[in-house]
């Protein structure tokens, strides 16, 4: 039986998130109302099949990243207000299972719980059609995780040698990271990058490559 651990969400989606999870008798929730500064903890001591987070909290896509390397055998399930293609492809990119929006129907979330448990990877049907990536992504060349990496700073408008810095890269790299970032991507500077981030959306190459039923 899948374990789940929710962290904390506005009154009204946490109640639903309770109840649906509780009221399913293959699922166990062991832990609700998690704050974000301590989901690692609750993770830790629970040791859950899928973790439910609240994409308003977060602070940083870094943030699942973190919690992915840490703990990659807990599936991230991020929730969000009317998350876009590049929002939710950017989860996908640092470790989350799935990224769907908070008006989900009921039974989509709690299929989409069970589905994640399995490892499998799921996008709100706004962002691709069907609601599941095949791992061969049509018309999109995956970014490797360290270039997910790099192209987190870069969206921040961190200079190379910040983000030379924060990686333990040398300079040079991170400028070879960012010519393939942009080859990938199909563009040619920092601003279209930015201008494609609120657009579409960025995949990339994981261990735990996306599936289709």
């Amino acid at each position: 039986m899948p374990t789940v651990v929710a962290a904390a969400f506005e009154d009204l989606v946490a109640i639903g998130l309770k109840v649906l999870v509780s009221e399913d008798p293959h699922l166990e929730l062991v832990a609700a109302g998690v704050a974000m500064g301590a989901v690692e903890v609750a993770i830790e001591r629970h040791r859950p099949d899928v973790v439910l987070l609240n994409y308003g909290t977060l602070g940083s896509p870094g943030r699942v990243l973190g919690l992915h390397r840490s703990y990659p055998d807990t599936r991230i399930v991020v929730l969000a207000n009317r998350p876009t293609a590049a929002e939710c492809n950017q989860m996908l990119s640092f470790g989350a299972t799935a990224c769907l929006s908070k008006d989900t129907e009921a039974r989509d979330i709690v299929n989409a719980i069970h589905l994640a448990s399995r490892g499998m990877h799921l996008l709100p049907r706004s962002a691709a059609a069907g609601g599941l990536l095949d791992s061969g992504i049509q018309g999109a060349e995956l970014l490797t995780p360290r270039e997910a990496q790099v192209l987190e700073l870069l969206q921040d408008g961190a200079p190379n040698a910040e983000i030379a810095h924060e990686l333990s890269i040398g300079i040079e790299t991170v400028r070879t990271h960012a010519r393939h970032i942009y080859r990938k991507l199909g563009i040619g500077s920092r601003r279209e990058l930015a201008r494609l981030a609120r657009q579409d959306p960025i995949v990339v190459d994981d261990e735990r490559r996306p599936l289709t039923t």
